[in-house]
């Protein structure tokens, strides 16, 4: 076995000091963040190759070698870079087990998900792959999110099948531009120039926007997942929405989770969380790195009930475009700039990954897909994906994706403890329905705008507003003789050091 050496120290990327903060604040809990991407593999599958090819992508890439810790003298944990990792591989052959080999392989890939990560140990990766049949496999990759984030995905892929081609072999890739890079561009940015920016756009914001009572469960917990899929008529009337408005596609599904998120908090100034790429165009060889990119910024949506759908898409889209150059700066920092009123329990993530495996941020507890269905997912030749699925959750009670692969869908991540299945289910078709209305009638006030449907409105106005009930007939006397007769002793009126009794 290699012996481990210290090959570099790097700073946190904004996101990555939120992740490993949770990570350290509830050692002993589930560990929301820990994730796993399961694959079905069909053919002569080479083993060897298999797992050479995964600690060749270790030895290649410095930021899968990273572990992370607090060091003496300074102020900031650091990430470690490490020489000299191996990785930890699990092979276990179920295929004796005929039928529920599968069952039993999924038993097995969520103990290994449920057994923690130790932030300072690289590497934070480790790989399970089970037989289950003749020339049928499961591979389970269970890792930490504060390595990678969903872009990094089909590089990943990519580069393994690659280098599984070749035998076990990484020597005929291109050479890796390493994640320090970015972390040094992060830190050349103005973040006073960041700061007053986020100042300003969050000015005058003074109530969080919280959708959760604040009396479910605070311990972490892994989510559940509620799916919904736009109408081919809801596809070509929001392209005509975006066509006529000049506004991108993001735009309307945040103005339009706004308002769903709105209703469930009460508040016509909405914030709510927003992940953002964070790959920055001017950095060479970005598109092709490895590493955790993403950072969670504050969306701000004041839904002026007069103004019309067009005019609230043209007022999210300038503001947005002003903060373009500021999301680098983390989410922590933001909010003490900003004050309670940055404060938020949802999260959007509109995704817009390249060509590849989708991307992780947020999902839900299991989220199977077969393979090729809405997504391509890189293989090797003479191996068949059959199917992949994601494990993943958030620390939030709510969390939105959209995709427009194959037209718009969306997934919602919900906390169990907080939204069940029903509740999830229907602030999906909120959403829908309010992009529906917008597409509709862009010159349209935002106020006018149905979030609720049939069957809410009608719990809303007419069975929660049934207050209709008999009343006693009669004089004022009469009616003041039968309340003596019923309780002559009770306080009548309260005076001045006097108490009457009817």
């Amino acid at each position: 076995m290699t012996q481990k050496r210290v090959e570099d120290v790097w700073p946190l990327s904004p996101l990555q000091e939120g992740l490993l903060f949770h990570a350290l604040f509830e050692e002993q809990g589930t560990d929301v963040y820990v994730e796993q991407f399961d694959l079905g593999l069909e053919g002569a599958l080479d083993v060897a190759a298999l797992r050479a090819s995964w600690q060749a992508m270790l030895d290649r890439h410095a930021s899968l070698r990273a572990s992370f810790r607090q060091m003496a003298g300074v102020d900031q944990p650091v990430q470690v870079v490490m020489r000299g990792v191996e990785l930890p591989w699990r092979e276990e052959d179920l295929s004796g087990l005929g039928a529920g080999a599968v069952a039993e392989s999924e038993r097995l890939g969520a103990e290994e998900r449920a057994r923690r990560f130790d932030p300072a140990v690289p590497p934070l990766l480790k790989v399970l792959l089970v037989k289950v049949g003749p020339d049928r496999y499961r591979m389970m990759i269970t890792l930490h999110h504060i390595l990678l984030d969903g872009w990094s995905l089909p590089i990943l892929f990519r580069e393994l099948w690659a280098c599984y081609e070749a035998g076990g072999s990484a020597a005929g890739l291109p050479a890796v531009t390493p994640y320090r890079e970015y972390l040094e561009w992060l830190g050349r940015q103005d973040k006073e120039a960041a700061r007053e920016a986020w100042r300003r756009a969050l000015a005058g914001t003074e109530q969080p926007t919280l959708v959760a009572a604040g009396d479910g469960d605070p311990a972490p917990a892994h989510g559940h997942t509620a799916r919904g899929r736009a109408a081919a008529e809801l596809n070509e009337a929001l392209a005509e929405l975006t066509r006529v408005s000049g506004a991108t596609l993001n735009t309307v599904v945040q103005v339009a989770w706004a308002l769903v998120v709105g209703g469930l908090a009460g508040r016509r100034d909405v914030v709510f969380g927003a992940t953002v790429a964070g790959r920055p165009a001017e950095l060479p060889g970005m598109e092709n790195m490895l590493g955790l990119f993403i950072n969670t910024v504050p969306v701000r949506v004041h839904l002026d009930p007069n103004l019309s759908v067009a005019g609230a898409l043209a007022e999210l889209q300038a503001q947005q475009s002003a903060l373009l150059d500021h999301q680098h700066l983390g989410l922590t920092e933001i909010q003490r700039l900003a004050g309670p009123g940055a404060t938020f329990d949802t999260l959007m993530a509109f995704e817009n990954f390249p060509s590849g495996m989708r991307g992780q941020e947020p999902a839900g507890e299991r989220d199977t897909q077969p393979a090729g269905e809405t997504v391509e997912l890189p293989g090797p030749s003479g191996l068949r994906v059959l199917d992949h699925a994601a494990q993943e959750s958030i620390n939030y009670p709510l969390g939105l994706v959209v995709s427009t692969i194959g037209g718009l869908g969306a997934r919602l991540s919900y906390r169990p403890d907080v939204f069940d299945a029903g509740a999830a289910r229907a602030v999906l078709e909120r959403l829908f329905r309010v992009l529906e209305g917008m597409a509709a009638d862009p010159q349209g006030r935002v106020g006018r705008l149905g979030v609720l449907g049939t069957a809410e409105r009608s719990l809303v106005v007419d069975e929660w507003n049934e207050t209709a009930r008999e009343v006693a007939s009669g004089t004022l006397g009469e009616l003041f003789a039968a309340q003596v007769r019923r309780s002559p002793d009770a306080v009548a009126v309260v005076g001045t050091g006097v108490e009457w009794s009817y």
